[in-house]
């Protein structure tokens, strides 16, 4: 369907472009063009279904009012719903939102920056890959302005968004231990990542402050074979000689994989072994028992990660800011 002008509506009422540019864009406050074909081109404006060109817009004023996210995998319930978060804190900020996807991909991640800028935004909130820390020291350089939300590396001063994942971990395991685990076993991915080194860096400090460390059940898993290493590393620790009685899962993917490795295995969840899994899913809801998990705090995530990117684009900060917004543990759904 060919897109309606300005151009087509002042053709229809045989006026001038500017003049139904003044009416459709709320400059005729000194009533240049009278109320009656104000009227008309404001009807014939929505007979015709005309929606404004905003990008177009503004170019002209040398800002597209876009903003570009890149994530690792918006099918994933965590990325999907901060990508949602985002859209709307960003709409109701005025701006608007176009998703670009990596699937943990570093040269997707490098394709995404170069589409998203070739369709003009102002700047980028980024989930990055592993290893992409030149793609970001390029975008320092050409002073584009970008925040990272979820992951960061700390040699670089950027401004980012993240959660406190070293004390959530460290305080999941450590409510494992009071719960009468003395062999717990970790899955997490095989990523040099900040968060994740984070997230097992907590467990085993909550695990050799109680003097039961054993890195012999400490399993990792890669993101693109997800499924079949989680099988695998299940079938691992159920199968120690000294068997373990509780797991700490790292991520949702791992958290929903590991949950149903264990079923298939026939493990009697939380009376065999105890659990500890990230983020909340539904699937956990129709088991007929409770599943403590770590709760992230999305929506206040993606509020920040808005907020910081427009404090570069409108110049009203400098420098630059690190967030940490605290996870929650919850462990029954009474306490939800």
């Amino acid at each position: 369907m060919k897109r309606v002008s300005l151009k087509d509506i002042a053709k229809e009422l045989g006026v001038s472009t500017a003049t139904v540019s003044l009416v459709l864009n709320g400059k005729n406050e000194k009533g240049r063009v009278s109320k009656k074909m104000s009227q008309k081109i404001l009807d014939k404006a929505a007979e015709l279904n005309y929606v404004p060109n905003t990008l177009a817009k503004g170019l002209k004023m040398g800002k597209s009012r876009t903003i570009g996210l890149i994530v690792a995998d918006v099918s994933n319930l965590f990325f999907g719903t901060l990508a949602l978060h985002i859209q709307v804190f960003a709409e109701q900020k005025g701006y608007s939102v176009i998703i670009g996807n990596t699937n943990e991909q570093l040269k997707a991640m490098e394709n995404a920056i170069n589409s998203l800028y070739g369709r003009q935004v102002e700047g980028l909130i980024i989930t990055p890959t592993e290893k992409s820390q030149h793609l970001l020291i390029k975008l320092i350089n050409n002073k584009i302005p970008f925040v990272l939300v979820d992951r960061s590396f700390p040699e670089l001063a950027v401004n980012s968004v993240l959660i406190n994942n070293y004390e959530i971990s460290y305080q999941s395991t450590e409510q494992l231990i009071q719960k009468g685990c003395k062999r717990i076993g970790l899955v997490t991915y095989k990523q040099d990542h900040y968060h994740i080194n984070e997230r097992r860096r907590g467990y085993e400090d909550a695990l050799k402050q109680a003097g039961i460390y054993d890195p012999d059940i400490m399993e990792e898993v890669r993101y693109d074979f997800l499924e079949n290493d989680t099988r695998k590393v299940i079938g691992n620790l159920i199968s120690q000689k000294e068997k373990i009685d509780g797991v700490f899962f790292t991520t949702n993917s791992i958290s929903i994989n590991g949950v149903k490795g264990l079923i298939k295995n026939h493990i009697n969840i939380q009376e065999d072994i105890q659990i500890m899994c990230f983020d909340e899913n539904d699937a956990f809801y129709i088991l007929p028992y409770s599943v403590p998990f770590i709760k992230q705090p999305i929506k206040e995530m993606a509020k920040n990660a808005v907020e910081l990117l427009i404090d570069q684009l409108e110049m009203k900060s400098e420098g630059t800011k690190q967030v940490v917004v605290n996870a929650e543990l919850v462990l029954s759904r009474n306490s939800i």
